[in-house]
């Protein structure tokens, strides 16, 4: 079985192959891609494999960028921080998933589960388009979740429990309704494609969740100063050539 890998991180890449070829003796990774550039210049010169495992977050867009550019039928099974409601989505259309961190144990229940499916997959139940709607329409809904960093361990946290993203010595950082601090891999600019209208990028430094804010308030050279429902020691303001949009965001609540 030729499979190829869709993965930003190397050695996350390493590591789902390590599994799969130790689960799969017949498996074979063909090639491992590491970003949607490269995986659309390599679709378009090569056989296509008999499975893909991808990320749908790369550093440079979505997986789903790679498959819209041109028609791939192979099956996919994705590598997502996403909540189970989005997930079951990706499952209607036959493609499983590995939620992040993975084990040898999930990623052998996504390959029973592909195995199973194989002969019944069909044409249509493979559209990518289909696959990307579900997705889009998902993220739409703001219910997602980001991988995070606490210590030695990585772990999903659901979007409606952050209050806060910000920047500090060039670290992104996120502030839990419940005051926890954890580290994040992105940054600002990419988490403002994936957190939806419910957050709002205050400043360069800052990008803050609607039910995170208790008041607004006049700030020196006509901006905006920001209270917060959480403690934070740092003042949070929106610029004056912001005000009227973030005022605007501030009333849709």
């Amino acid at each position: 079985m030729k499979i190829v890998i869709i993965e930003d991180e190397k050695l996350t890449a390493d590591d789902l192959e390590e599994i799969i070829t130790n689960l799969l003796k017949d498996a074979y990774v063909v090639r491992k891609l590491y970003s949607v550039k490269e995986a659309i210049a390599w679709f378009r010169k090569n056989e296509h494999p008999d499975l893909i495992f991808s990320d749908i977050q790369l550093g440079d867009g979505l997986c789903f960028d790679i498959f819209k550019s041109q028609a791939i039928s192979t099956p996919v099974i994705f590598c997502t921080a996403y909540d189970e409601y989005a997930l079951n989505a990706f499952k209607t259309n036959g493609i499983d998933y590995i939620l992040k961190p993975f084990d040898e144990q999930t990623i052998s229940t996504a390959l029973l589960k592909y195995n199973e499916l194989k002969r019944r997959f069909s044409e249509n139940s493979l559209r990518i388009e289909n696959i990307f709607k579900l997705f889009e329409d998902r993220m739409n809904q703001k219910k997602g979740s980001v991988l995070v960093y606490h210590k030695d361990k990585i772990f999903p946290l659901r979007m409606n429990d952050i209050a806060l993203f910000y920047i500090e010595y060039e670290i992104t950082h996120i502030i839990t309704f419940e005051q926890k601090n954890y580290t994040i891999n992105k940054t600002l600019e990419e988490l403002e494609k994936i957190t939806g209208s419910d957050f709002y990028r205050a400043n360069r430094q800052y990008l803050i969740n609607r039910k995170a804010i208790k008041e607004a308030s006049q700030y020196f050279a006509r901006k905006l100063s920001v209270s917060l429902t959480i403690s934070f020691k740092e003042t949070i303001t929106v610029n004056k050539v912001k005000v009227p949009d973030f005022l605007n965001w501030l009333s849709e609540s």
